[in-house]
């Protein structure tokens, strides 16, 4: 079983790098902007110069791999180098073909299309990667070894300035001289790198929460056997009861920790609309662990 979920975790890898190498060929390569990150450098690098993104790609993240191997996480190291080497070879394997039927090129139009599309898919080979402990290479495996050498630092700050970075170099990469020979300079490249970096981000965050969202219920209350009852009854989910001392009156009171599934939120709250003396407030929890079905 062990060696089931390790193969099929590498072959996850191996289809998002494989799915990683087609959008950038097919939606972004012809369209004239940067995606986030490393990989917006390298792709403004291969639009000045013709140097390819696959290559770049080996020269900046085999040695980061190799970083990760020795002082971040073996089992990461591996996984990332097997999506970096998958996805650069792919990639230079579909820079060899010819895709006039498949490849979106605006033409200079309605880009926001095309990158629609890559930022959906790029948002999900993130997720899937971040979820079988793997990544796409970069800032990915710069970001795990910061968080463990300095973990008070928030990396989402360097994160955005490199993306900010790319965005604005994209403003002047990007840009084409008029019939006269003046430079023109577009905005849309902007912009374009900022909506992928959101819809990647965004999409790539909730693969990996995951599908088990749920709302935790904190309830201080004088009836907590009756609510505890009528959860478990109604609701199928248990509680977990703590004792406790209101600090203005030093009554006795009794908290309930309770976590029950989205579409449970009305019904817990109509089951305590029945008893006095009781207040409670919600959370949402981003993912459940454990014995937690979803039930009703």
């Amino acid at each position: 079983m062990k060696v089931f979920k390790k193969l099929s975790a590498y072959l996850f890898v191996i289809l998002a790098a494989i799915l990683l190498a087609f959008t950038y060929q097919l939606f972004i390569v012809k369209n004239n902007f940067a995606p986030a990150g490393i990989n917006g450098i390298a792709t403004m690098i291969q639009y000045k110069t013709g140097f390819s993104i696959g290559y770049m790609s080996l020269i900046i993240n085999v040695p980061l791999c190799l970083l990760a191997y020795f002082f971040v996480n073996r089992d990461f190291a591996k996984k990332s180098l097997l999506f970096c080497l998958v996805y650069s070879f792919v990639y230079l394997g579909l820079q060899q073909m010819e895709f006039t039927g498949f490849q979106y090129d605006a033409g200079g139009h309605d880009t926001i299309y095309p990158v629609i599309i890559s930022g959906t898919l790029g948002g999900l080979v993130y997720g899937m990667c971040a979820r079988h402990n793997a990544s796409t290479g970069g800032t990915d495996i710069i970001s795990k070894y910061i968080s463990i050498k300095k973990p008070y630092l928030n990396f989402f700050w360097i994160t955005l300035t490199l993306n900010a970075i790319v965005a604005v170099v994209s403003f002047f990469v990007y840009s084409k001289p008029d019939t006269s020979g003046n430079m023109t300079y577009d905005y849309k490249p902007v912009c374009l790198c900022i909506i992928y970096c959101f819809i990647s981000t965004f999409l790539g965050n909730i693969i990996i929460q995951g599908s088990k969202q749920a709302y935790k219920f904190t309830v201080i209350t004088t009836h907590a056997d009756e609510i505890s009852s009528e959860v478990l009854q109604k609701l199928r989910h248990g509680a977990t009861k703590l004792s406790a001392v209101g600090a203005y009156k030093k009554e006795a009171k009794d908290v309930l920790i309770c976590v029950v599934n989205k579409h449970q939120i009305i019904d817990f709250q109509d089951i305590l609309k029945k008893y006095d003396n009781t207040f409670s407030f919600v959370e949402n929890v981003g993912n459940t662990f454990g014995n937690f079905t979803k039930v009703k």
